[in-house]
């Protein structure tokens, strides 16, 4: 029974920080695209947006996760019908993950080259073409690098969604582990986040060696 529930408990945590991560990663990247080309002196130069989803962005991220959690309730129920389980946990993770992801894509691109850029320009490509061939290919390796960090601390907020009732191992570790006192169920969830991160960082630390050879 202990090893059904560990399991389930496991799948759900991977499915809410997968969805999650993809859903934050499909809107935070853009939005850290045009805070980078909106910038002053970038190839689309609008200060005034940039400084307004910054604002945004900032705001957002100064929101401890707990705190967001509760105050998206409303939202959660209008988007998956109701503020428990694995479904409605998804949405104050992406939530919480898309403005880092935003400002993880912003730096990595301020760190490509702009000879680049210049050269790109020079040579008669448009906008959208510097982006998708010279921005994102070189700002890539930092790019993952990033989002391996966000994924990890997903995981983080995964178990703190699930003792608020979002299922997942930190779900069973309240459940099961602190208020049953069974302490090997807590010790056993605690190792199994450990090598989920683990298994993260080894992933995304290959890819980033992938994707800087390719680059070079």
């Amino acid at each position: 029974m202990i090893s059904s529930l560990l399991l389930e408990a496991t799948l759900q945590t991977l499915y809410m920080v997968f969805i999650a991560g993809l859903v934050a990663t499909l809107i935070g990247l853009p939005i850290g695209v045009v805070l980078y080309i909106t910038r002053k002196g970038h190839i689309f130069e609008k200060r005034w947006l940039h400084q307004l989803l910054a604002v945004i962005v900032n705001m957002t991220r100064s929101i401890p996760f707990i705190i967001l959690m509760i105050a998206v309730i409303p939202f959660t129920r209008l988007i998956v019908g109701t503020s428990i389980g694995t479904n409605a946990a998804i949405v104050p993770l992406s939530l919480g993950a898309m403005p880092f992801i935003a400002r993880i894509v912003e730096n990595a691109l301020l760190e490509v080259n702009k000879g680049l850029v210049e050269a790109a320009t020079a040579m008669g490509a448009t906008p959208l073409q510097i982006i998708r061939k010279v921005l994102l290919p070189e700002a890539s390796p930092n790019i993952i690098n990033g989002l391996t960090l966000t994924v990890v601390s997903l995981i983080g907020y995964s178990a703190m969604a699930g003792a608020v009732g979002g299922g997942g191992l930190g779900d069973l570790a309240i459940r099961y582990g602190y208020q049953r006192f069974n302490v090997g169920i807590m010790i056993t969830t605690i190792i199994i986040m450990i090598v989920l991160v683990q298994a993260v960082q080894v992933c995304g630390d290959m890819l980033v060696k992938k994707f800087s050879h390719f680059r070079n």
